[in-house]
């Protein structure tokens, strides 16, 4: 059986927040090789500490909506 991109995409809709995020974050990194995102260290461990969190349940993310919204309420 052959997986449509739309069957992929409903997969991953499917699956719970943490687990999305995780999968986003290896599908931005496979477009560029990470040695050229310009990232220092500090930066790339910031965001293996942040995704481990989300994928040990340590932290829950939120709607991006609502981040947003809490970006744009702290800019007024």
């Amino acid at each position: 059986m052959t997986l449509t991109t739309d069957d992929i995409r409903q997969c991953v809709l499917s699956l719970s927040p943490s687990e999305r995020a995780s999968i986003a974050h290896e599908l931005i990194l496979s477009l560029d090789d990470a040695d050229n995102l310009g990232l220092d260290p500090a930066q790339e461990e910031t965001i293996r500490r942040r995704v481990q969190e989300i994928d040990s349940g340590k932290v829950q993310g939120i709607p991006a909506d609502q981040a947003f919204a809490r970006v744009a309420a702290s800019l007024k």
